[in-house]
C-alpha cells in the first residue's frame, strides 16, 4: 500500500456537514472530526479518515482505531491505524466531489459541487467574516483591508510630528506627551508651535503679559513683553516717586544711626554720661554734608535713568520695526507653503490620472471584440517562481469583449496550480468582467468557452472546452468588477512544460481564448 504524504501544504481538517446541501451517507464521514471527508484515506480496518486528521493522530506513533473499538470489532494488528498502511480512498473522495454543496455565510447564496466548493469557494467567498489579527474582532473578508488600514483598534501608527511608533488606542495619550506636537499660543495666535519650543516662545511672545520689574516698589501693571520698553518709558516718574520713599528711608536710617553725642551704655561702668555741646556741632555738620552728598547721586542717578530711557525708546523703535518685518516674512512664507501645498495636491492628481490614461491604453492595446482573445506570457520562469513562492499566485490577461457592446471577460491564470491542481498543473480560469453594457446582454452566460494552450510548431494545442453552468454565480450578471473564476483547475501537466516544451519557447507561452458567439 502507497504510504500517505505527511508533507502535504493545502492540509485541512474535514468539510462541516452543513455545506452538503443533502442528507450525509455514514461512509462519508471522517471517524476522528465527524465532518464530510476531505482527501479520504483508508485505514487498513476499513475506516475512512481526512488525512489531516490521520496525520494528527499517527504523529507520534501507531493508534488504536477507536472506531473499531465502539463498534466491538476491534482486532490487532488489523485495527492500529498506522500510516505506513494507510492509502488514498480515491474513490470515495470523487463520489464525495460530486455532492452537490452550498455557502454557510450569511448572505450568500452560491451552490455547486464539493470540488467546486473546495477550489473555488472555500476561503474566497465576499461574506466570509473572518477574525482580525490584531483586535480579534470578526470582519467580513472584503472589508479586511480598509478594517486593518482605518478601523482596527490595535493597528499601528506613526506620529507625522515626532514618527513614533504606538497603538491606535493611544493615539491622544501619545499627543499630550509628544514633544514635537503643535500648540496654538493663545496670546499672540500663533499656530503649530513645537511644545519642545513652546515655554521659550512663551518667555518671548510679544503678547505674553508679565508683572512690571517695579512691582517689587508698587507698580501693579501687568504688560505685554512686546511693551514693556513702551511702559517703562511712560512710566519713568511714577516708578521715581515710588522708589522715592525707599530712598529717603535709606538716607534716614543713615542720619538716626547714633552719633559721638548721644547717649551710649558704657558697659564697662554700667552708667550715661550726657552728649557734650561740641559733639552735637559736629553731628549737624555731617548730617548737612551728607545731605548734600545725597542730594547730587539723585541727580546723577536722574541723568542716567534719562539717558536710558532714550536709548530705550530708541531700541524699541528698531525693534518694532525688526517685528513688524518678521510679520510680513512669515506671511510670505505662510502664502508660498499654502501654494507648494496646493501644486503637491494637484501633482497627484495628475499621477493619478496618468496612471489611469496609461492602464486604458494598455487595455485598449490589447482588447478584441470578436470573442477571440490570444494572450502572450513572458518571463514564464520568473513569473512561476513568484507563484511557487506565493507571491504572485495568479495573474489576470487584459479584458476582451464579445463584440464592441457585448460581455467584458478575462482569464486567470495559476502557474503554480490552483485547488486540486496545485503544485501539479496550470490552472486557468473563464471570468465574466462587469461591462458598460451589461443592461443590454442576455443573462446568465451561456456561450461555449475554449480555452488553448498554443503548441508553437502548430501540431497539438491542449484544448479543454465547456458550457457555463446557467445556475452558478459566475455567470449571472456581475455585480462586483468580475464574477468568480470557473474553469479547468488540471488544465495542463507541469510537466509538459520541462525541458524543450513546444509550449515554452524563449521562455515564453500562448494561450488562446474562443468565445462562441452562436445566437448573439
Amino acid at each position: 500500500m502507497a504510504r500517505i504524504s505527511l508533507d502535504c501544504p493545502s492540509s485541512l481538517p474535514g468539510i462541516p456537514l452543513s455545506v452538503l446541501s443533502v442528507p450525509m451517507e455514514n461512509k462519508y464521514k471522517c471517524q476522528q472530526c465527524l465532518q464530510v471527508l476531505r482527501r479520504p484515506v483508508q485505514a487498513q480496518c476499513g475506516h475512512r479518515f481526512c488525512v489531516h486528521c490521520f496525520k494528527q493522530l499517527t504523529s507520534s506513533g501507531p493508534k488504536p482505531c477507536e472506531a473499531c473499538r465502539q463498534e466491538e470489532i476491534y482486532e490487532e494488528p488489523i485495527s492500529i491505524l498506522n500510516s505506513n498502511e494507510a492509502f488514498p480512498d480515491n474513490a470515495a473522495g470523487r463520489e464525495i466531489a460530486s455532492l452537490p454543496a452550498r455557502c454557510l455565510n450569511q448572505g450568500c447564496d452560491w451552490t455547486g459541487s464539493i470540488k467546486e466548493y473546495e477550489a473555488q469557494h472555500e476561503g474566497r467567498c465576499e461574506f466570509e467574516r473572518i477574525q482580525c489579527d490584531a483586535c480579534q474582532t470578526l470582519i467580513l473578508r472584503t472589508e479586511k483591508d480598509r478594517h486593518n488600514e482605518r478601523e482596527c483598534e490595535a493597528r499601528t501608527l506613526n506620529c507625522k510630528y515626532c514618527k513614533m511608533t504606538f497603538n491606535f488606542k493611544d493615539i491622544k495619550a501619545h499627543d499630550e506627551i509628544c514633544l514635537k506636537f503643535p500648540l496654538h499660543c493663545k496670546e499672540c495666535g500663533k499656530k503649530k508651535i513645537p511644545r519642545e519650543k513652546f515655554n521659550d516662545h512663551s518667555r518671548t511672545c510679544p503678547r505674553s503679559k508679565s508683572a512690571c520689574p517695579f512691582s517689587e516698589v508698587g507698580c501693579k501693571s501687568v504688560i505685554e513683553n512686546g511693551k514693556l520698553s513702551d511702559h517703562e518709558h511712560s512710566s519713568t516718574m511714577e516708578h521715581l516717586r515710588l522708589l522715592l520713599p525707599m530712598v529717603m528711608s535709606v538716607a534716614r536710617a543713615r542720619t538716626e544711626a547714633p552719633g559721638p553725642g548721644e547717649w551710649q551704655e558704657d558697659s564697662g561702668l554700667s552708667l550715661y554720661r550726657a552728649p557734650e555741646e561740641g559733639d552735637v556741632m559736629g553731628a549737624g555738620a555731617a548730617a548737612s554734608a551728607q545731605s548734600v552728598d545725597l542730594e547730587k547721586k539723585v541727580n546723577a542717578l536722574e541723568n542716567i535713568v534719562c539717558v536710558l530711557n532714550r536709548e530705550v525708546e530708541r531700541s524699541s523703535v528698531t525693534l518694532e520695526a525688526f517685528s513688524h518685518q518678521h510679520r510680513l516674512d512669515q506671511e510670505k512664507i505662510e502664502n508660498l507653503s499654502n501654494k507648494v501645498r496646493q501644486l503637491e495636491r494637484t501633482l497627484t492628481m495628475r499621477d493619478l490620472q496618468l496612471s489611469e490614461t496609461e492602464q486604458l491604453l494598455q487595455e485598449l492595446q490589447f482588447c478584441t471584440y470578436d470573442g477571440i482573445f490570444v494572450w502572450k506570457i513572458t518571463e514564464f520562469s520568473r513569473r512561476r517562481q513568484d507563484a511557487v513562492a506565493g507571491r504572485t499566485p495568479a495573474m489576470f490577461s487584459p479584458a476582451f469583449y464579445s463584440s464592441k457592446y457585448g460581455y467584458k471577460m478575462c482569464l486567470r491564470l495559476y502557474l503554480n496550480g490552483d485547488g486540486t491542481g496545485r503544485g501539479t498543473h496550470l490552472s486557468l480560469f473563464f471570468v465574466v468582467m462587469r461591462g458598460k453594457y451589461d443592461a443590454l446582454l442576455k443573462w446568465p452566460f451561456s456561450q461555449k468557452v475554449t480555452l488553448m494552450l498554443l503548441d508553437q510548431n502548430n501540431r497539438e494545442h491542449i484544448i479543454d472546452a465547456f458550457r457555463p453552468d446557467v445556475t452558478s454565480t459566475s455567470f449571472q450578471r456581475p455585480i462586483s468588477e468580475m464574477n468568480i473564476a470557473s474553469g479547468c483547475p488540471l488544465f495542463c501537466p507541469l510537466a509538459k512544460l520541462a525541458g524543450k516544451s513546444p509550449y515554452l519557447r524563449d521562455d515564453t507561452i500562448f494561450i488562446k481564448a474562443i468565445v462562441d458567439l452562436t445566437g448573439l
